[in-house]
């Protein structure tokens, strides 16, 4: 492809992407294609000569497209959302284009001091003290595996780098029956072992019991553990709970243990100072990660991670071969020191884009919209004879079930409420997503993508209250 084919290509690919944005809407949302589908639909050999760009689209729109579930469907309430938005998707277009790879200050001076800037444009957003630095990586489950490396290394004295980890050490790490499963997986991953990983009752509310937290510190303690780290949780995964960060802390400090705080999601809702409550105790946190491919719009993946020492992150992760060594190191971030790649994308510009774009109060008035549709939601739940809300709505998450009040065993219950789920999601008019709370069945209605109304809210709700008179 010359560059007047790929001009031709790209108004058109632009136009396609324009389209697909305005109507994505009439999309099923989630994909309903089996188990090889898309696999089988494919040749078993990579063609021999070049095939033109009209040939590769018209088998992305036939085979590719109806494999796709559309999370950015106003009709997508599953899972956290992974938002994008009009300025995040031309940001992208930049980056892909210009293709650079920004593992060090000398590789694009511009992406490691835009990163450096928005970082700090995002820790006054939120309301972080200024002590904190931050950094781009490109999941929670990875900005949560650095907070335990560090962690480590700082517990240490970095003897775990230099000799490896040895069964003596039997570092602990603690959070919460509620917290999200990157916690166990990065423990693994860390060489602490899962059963190192102390998973901590929750109160009514599912937010760790700060009591039983101390508890098992202190029992560990005595048996001659060493406890390392608490991970505390700013809006789980399963009902959005939000653990008590200045009770926990002061558990941290008490016994000096590494504090880091997942905020995935929740992170966002820090931009409105009604939700700054939620980091009471800052001041204790030693690391802290949201993510704004979440609720902020922006292009999946983009994590932000807050550090309070800069300096034991770097030692944990700092490496220097002779290729890497440039004179301005030491004047400048070399972010590639600051997680476990090397290579690094330049996620700073779309999150640049998005900010600007916006601007603060746009950002926050998205966020006030999703949290009073959810809250809209919670209202006419509360008013339905045959429907309970089974968690409190914290933010923008809604767990509720289906209860015709005629079923006595709860497995039977269970399972009335998944095949209502089941048969919504089928519909393809709205994707909504489970958990499970002290073994019951719920079902979770997260209501945050980026251009989501009150009208597709009333429509999914008039859709769930429909479907479930149906299997009565």
């Amino acid at each position: 492809m010359n560059v007047k084919e790929f001009r031709k290509h790209a108004h058109e690919f632009a136009d396609w992407m324009a389209d697909y944005l305005e109507k994505v809407d009439a999309y099923p949302v989630k994909s309903n294609v089996l188990p090889g589908d898309i696999y089988n639909s494919l040749p078993g050999k990579p063609p021999q000569t070049g095939e033109s760009m009209n040939e590769i689209m018209k088998d992305f729109e036939q085979i590719i497209m109806p494999g796709i579930t559309h999370w950015q469907s106003p009709n997508f309430f599953a899972y956290f959302p992974a938002n994008s938005s009009y300025p995040s998707v031309l940001a992208e277009m930049l980056t892909a284009t210009i293709g650079a790879q920004c593992m060090i200050w000398e590789t694009s001076p511009a992406a490691a001091e835009l990163e450096e800037k928005v970082t700090n444009w995002l820790k006054d957003m939120i309301g972080l003290p200024t002590f904190f630095d931050g950094v781009i990586q490109d999941t929670a489950s990875t900005s949560t595996l650095a907070a335990l490396l560090t962690a480590r290394e700082k517990i240490t004295r970095y003897r775990v780098n230099k000799a490896g980890l040895r069964q003596e050490n039997r570092l602990r790490v603690y959070c919460s029956t509620e917290t999200h499963s990157s916690i166990e997986k990065a423990v693994k991953i860390a060489g602490l072992g899962k059963e190192n990983l102390i998973k901590v009752a929750t109160d009514d509310k599912l937010r760790i019991n700060p009591e039983k937290l101390g508890l098992a510190v202190m029992d560990d303690l005595n048996k001659g553990y060493h406890p390392m780290c608490v991970v505390a949780t700013l809006g789980t995964t399963g009902t959005t709970a939000v653990d008590p960060l200045k009770e926990v802390g002061q558990i941290c400090k008490a016994h000096n243990l590494w504090l880091h705080v997942d905020a995935a999601l929740a992170g966002t809702a820090l931009l409105l100072p009604e939700f700054r409550w939620m980091i009471d105790g800052i001041e204790q946190v030693d690391s802290f990660v949201f993510n704004p491919h979440k609720w902020m719009f922006t292009n999946f993946d983009c994590s932000v991670y807050f550090v309070k020492e800069k300096e034991t992150l770097l030692k944990t992760f700092e490496i220097l071969p002779e290729y890497l060594k440039t004179k301005s190191r030491g004047k400048v971030n070399d972010y590639r020191d600051w997680g476990v790649p090397l290579g690094r994308r330049f996620r700073g510009l779309k999150l640049w884009f998005v900010i600007r774009s916006f601007g603060v109060k746009g950002l926050q008035e998205k966020i006030r919209l999703h949290v009073s549709l959810a809250q809209w939601l919670k209202k006419n739940i509360e008013k339905e004879k045959f429907f309970e809300l089974m968690a409190p709505v914290t933010l923008n998450t809604v767990c509720f079930r289906f209860n015709p009040g005629n079923i006595i065993k709860s497995q039977e219950l269970n399972n009335l409420n998944e095949k209502l789920l089941n048969i919504l999601n089928k519909s393809g008019k709205l994707y909504l997503t489970h958990t499970k709370i002290n073994g019951d069945f719920v079902i979770r209605m997260v209501v945050s993508q980026t251009y989501v109304t009150k009208k597709h809210v009333e429509n999914a709700w008039e859709r769930i209250k429909k479907s479930a008179q149906d299997i009565i």
